[in-house]
């Protein structure tokens, strides 16, 4: 098969599927069921092994590559989309930045608490009037004396509630904005001139929230930029790469433990004497699903693959992404219809998958800007 996987990387995912089947789906049940995350549930990540996944060994990390923590992410979102969430906090976009670009001291103040689950981060790009369109951002940071003022606003930030620090971006320079004028500031919960104004409740989980950030005259020390100033808009963007591939593979996940549960219902749910998967509807259905998922599995894998040998892998990430998370839809909406009215009902499943999907095509860049990234790509390098 074209998505087969090293021994190394096989047992990798045997060792996720089983963690996620045996701890991680009673936790799933009871978040559905409550609406609200376990208390215990970061200790069970973190005795496991599954904070801090892509953070060196020597602090405690795993130090796994971009395709090994995506194989785990695909595993954890067969359960629950909240998972890779929470795991994403310790090991997503904003620790890997700090691994990469942060000073020593940054390092040591955040990256140990990350592997621990003792402090979670969140990642503030997203603006009311400057989503997709991230060098729009209207939030400055004004130099002052030994540090910088920050003013203005980021919504519909995954975490932001939660989340002990977070990586914010700000224009720093109103004329070189997305070239060299947006820095990162790494911004700790409680930080005067800082508050969390609006929590925000998604047609998904209850569990899942996002939130609304507000900056008055919120000061911070010149140790909190990460990285050089004017570097933050080269940060963001590599950051959502990888973010759209870990979109990708969560997508592949929820797109197999749907198509796994409408094979199962196909099989035992009878109709006028026979089970529905004797009825060639619903298995062109299941064909469909099935056909778009390796296919997606397939695409996804190449590029990850890619990305862990160093090559340069140009719009992979946005076509995965666009791919994934379009496929998953059509994946999901056919699995409801092959359950009918149990599809509906609130407290299956499915029908919970159904709606958690939906962020997926407008997350980490609507599928409309993956397109337009894509367009570019293709008009560039082949135009004439």
């Amino acid at each position: 098969m074209f998505d087969e996987l090293a021994p190394e990387h096989a047992e990798l995912r045997q060792a996720a599927r089983r963690f996620a089947e045996e701890q991680l789906e009673p936790i799933a049940m009871e978040i559905d069921r409550t609406g609200e995350v376990p208390a215990h549930t970061m200790d069970v990540l973190r005795e496991h092994g599954y904070l801090g996944m892509r953070l060196p060994p020597e602090i405690g990390g795993a130090g796994l590559g971009i395709f090994e923590y995506c194989i785990i992410q695909e595993e954890f979102s067969r359960s629950h989309r909240m998972f890779t969430l929470l795991t994403g906090a310790t090991s997503g976009l904003t620790p890997t930045a700090i691994l990469r670009h942060g000073s020593a001291a940054q390092k040591d103040k955040y990256l140990n608490g990350l592997v621990t689950g003792r402090i979670k981060s969140a990642f503030g790009l997203t603006e009311p009037e400057s989503g997709s369109d991230s060098a729009a951002m209207k939030t400055r940071a004004i130099k002052k004396d030994d540090g910088w003022v920050l003013n203005g606003r980021k919504h519909f930030i995954n975490g932001g509630g939660s989340a002990d620090v977070l990586m914010v971006m700000a224009v720093t320079d109103p004329e070189k904005r997305a070239r060299g004028g947006i820095s990162a500031f790494l911004i700790d919960k409680g930080t005067p001139g800082f508050s969390v104004t609006r929590i925000d409740t998604t047609m998904g989980s209850e569990a899942i929230k996002l939130a609304e950030l507000t900056f008055e005259d919120c000061f911070v020390p010149d140790e909190a930029v990460l990285g050089k100033v004017g570097d933050g808009f080269r940060f963001a963007m590599e950051s959502l790469d990888e973010g759209r591939l870990n979109v990708a593979c969560a997508c592949l996940g929820v797109a197999d433990r749907v198509l796994t549960m409408a094979i199962g219902h196909a099989q035992q749910r009878k109709t006028f004497g026979k089970p529905l998967s004797e009825r060639q509807a619903i298995q062109w259905m299941l064909v469909d699903s099935a056909t778009e998922l390796q296919a997606a599995r397939a695409m996804a894998y190449d590029v990850l693959r890619r990305i862990d040998a160093g090559q340069n892998t140009g719009a992979g990430p946005s076509m995965v992404k666009l791919f994934c998370s379009e496929m998953v839809g059509r994946v999901a909406d056919r699995a409801v219809q092959v359950h009918g009215g149990m599809g509906l009902i609130r407290g299956f499943p499915v029908e919970r998958f159904y709606r958690d999907i939906r962020h997926y095509r407008v997350g980490e860049g609507s599928s409309e800007v993956q397109r337009m990234v894509i367009a570019r790509r293709l008009l560039g390098t082949r135009g004439g």
